[in-house]
């Protein structure tokens, strides 16, 4: 037994055969991280630059072009190699530099540059959240940066009145002054077409725009009604992955205390207004204080749906669904209050509540304006609830989800799926590629978003599987993982080479995961973590009946060459304070 065994808390030394599924895995990094490779050469150059015509806007904005790297530092954090992250820090920095570069002519608060401080002069959180997706997945990646460090507390600070420029926060009413807000503060107007729209642009015959627009009329007449922008917003709640993330390098309470705070705030609020999270809050802090006291007033709220000059059709977009609740999980990981799930909880039974019988069946509602609810559909409105359910583990939020594939293999009617999911993987990439080498558009008559379909790094199958975690897809939050692995040896996160994870099961207070070493003359160790940060204790590990305690977030695990076991994982969860540190700091 070498150093490395007798260091270990747990020893695998049974001979186990290469399943089907920690191959696939292994294959579809590998793949990934090809294909990753071929897609930066194809579209960036060597500054880290996007090869597109740049444009400020909601259409193909600054955010569109930094989703071309997202999922890179996931990936990399999963295991991937060096290469990945490197090619995300050349192309981030490219990025900040580009769109610092970039100015309009015609919107006026970008016209000295759409970054200011390397960060969006002004926008919403559903649009920034998805541009600093891959940034927000550094820390799990490399949180010892420099310049990662600084620019996280920077960027804190323009939310917690640090910063004497960016006066987007009202401590008084702790709320966010605008829905548009950033390096140059809130916006305080009403929005125009033109704010959301961008520059005049030609696009007959030289793009197609993500919305399905003909021309920059239509472009403009899309984002007509986008108006009420002043006040609080749902979509701020993104803001609190800025001081969680700063919170989690050092510690320093300051971060903790504006989170829980504003959080805090949205509860009431929510509260106040019978259990269902309002979509402006006034600059007063009145609910609906800016929308003539419509609680579901505001752009991207309850009552948001706009004509679409595309389609000729009314569109319904509260695209708060799909944000909102990750907020309240903010607050959870620092605290580990359930509590703070009400809110959405609340929202959930709320609009449900707002059903009706048509004919015998049963519908329920997505929007409401002022004659009531609208917008009706077959299925109970359900968005969020898996992730309710997922952060809870409490049985009475279980019914509220749908049919999902990857829960119905967690509670063991779904055995196939991990290798279904992991094909399906290996398809989209060589897709994805095949798609890339058939792209015969030039940087001047490509959109910035025209390649976002084409990047390889889908770490969605990848975090079910190997971390039992919540794929972060572009939603701007941290990741939630029951499970996480680094590599002693090579001091570095993610899988160890030639190892495989699979999570099975979990419950409230323990999780089940499959570790295996596919090499079968080398022995490798892995170190497993309780979260993607630490946040859950480890109690005990049970392997072949065998169990160590451990009373830590982490232990180490010494594979024989071409073992692995099955490991019964007791937990404590959200009893330590999140952290971005290795396990070996």
């Amino acid at each position: 037994m070498n150093l490395h065994a007798r260091n270990a808390d747990v020893v695998i030394d049974t001979p186990m055969p290469p399943p089907r599924w920690a191959l696939l895995e292994r294959l579809l990094m590998e793949a990934e991280t090809e294909a990753t490779q071929e897609f930066y050469d194809r579209y960036f150059d060597e500054r880290g630059y996007l090869e597109c015509y740049p444009r400020w806007g909601g259409d193909d904005g600054a955010d569109d072009a930094a989703e071309n790297f997202a999922h890179w530092t996931e990936l990399y954090a999963l295991g991937a190699p060096r290469v990945i992250l490197e090619l995300y820090r050349t192309a981030w920095e490219g990025h900040l530099r580009q769109y610092t570069e970039a100015k309009t002519t015609h919107v006026p608060f970008a016209r000295d540059g759409m970054y200011y401080r390397e960060f969006p002069v002004m926008f919403d959180w559903m649009h920034n959240g998805e541009g600093f997706a891959a940034f927000w997945q550094e820390g799990l990646a490399d949180p010892y940066q420099d310049e990662f460090q600084r620019r996280t507390r920077r960027y804190a600070g323009m939310y917690m009145n640090e910063d004497p420029i960016a006066r987007n926060y009202d401590a008084d009413r702790r709320l966010i002054r605008s829905m548009f807000n950033g390096s140059r503060g809130p916006m305080l107007r009403k929005t125009t077409a033109l704010d959301w729209a961008g520059d005049p642009v030609d696009v007959e015959g030289r793009f197609t725009p993500g919305h399905g627009e003909r021309n920059y009329q239509e472009m403009l007449d899309h984002f007509k009604d986008y108006n009420d922008v002043a006040g609080d917003h749902p979509l701020n709640l993104n803001t609190t992955t800025l001081a969680l993330n700063a919170y989690m390098l050092a510690g320093e309470p300051r971060y903790r205390d504006w989170l829980i705070g504003y959080i805090d705030a949205w509860m009431e609020r929510t509260k106040a207004n019978g259990g269902i999270i309002p979509s402006n809050v006034g600059l007063d802090g009145t609910i609906g204080g800016e929308c003539g006291g419509r609680w579901y007033g505001g752009v991207y709220g309850w009552g948001h749906s706009t004509f679409d000059p595309a389609s000729g059709q009314i569109r319904h977009r509260p695209f708060f669904h799909n944000r909102a609740y990750w907020g309240f999980a903010n607050a959870l990981m620092l605290t580990g209050d359930m509590g703070y799930l009400d809110a959405w909880r609340g929202t959930l039974d709320g609009v449900n509540s707002g059903s009706k019988v048509v004919d015998g069946q049963t519908l329920y509602p997505r929007m409401h304006g002022d004659d009531g609810w609208y917008d009706f559909h077959t299925e109970p409105f359900d968005t969020g609830a898996l992730h309710v359910y997922y952060w809870s583990m409490d049985s009475t939020d279980r019914p509220r989800v749908q049919g999902d594939p990857w829960l119905d293999f967690i509670e063991g009617r779904n055995p196939g799926w991990p290798v279904r999911a992991l094909e399906d993987g290996l398809e989209v990439v060589r897709d994805r590629v095949e798609r890339l080498r058939a792209d015969t558009s030039t940087p001047d008559t490509r959109m910035c978003d025209d390649m976002n379909g084409l990047n390889p790094a889908q770490t969605d199958v990848l975090t079910q599987l190997m971390l039992g975690g919540l794929p972060t897809r572009h939603d701007g939050y941290p990741l939630h993982a029951r499970a996480r692995y680094f590599d002693p040896e090579g001091r570095r996160p993610g899988l160890p080479e030639d190892v495989a994870a699979l999570v099975e099961t979990f419950t409230a207070d323990e999780v089940t995961v499959s570790l295996v070493n596919l090499n079968q003359t080398r022995g490798r160790t892995v170190t497993v973590q309780g979260g993607a940060y630490g946040e859950h204790q480890v109690t005990s590990v049970t392997v072949d009946g065998g169990t160590t305690l451990i009373g830590r977030s982490s232990f180490s695990v010494r594979l024989a060459p071409g073992c692995g076991a099955r490991l019964v994982v007791k937990t404590n969860r959200y009893a330590n304070q999140p952290t971005c540190a290795f396990p070996w700091a």
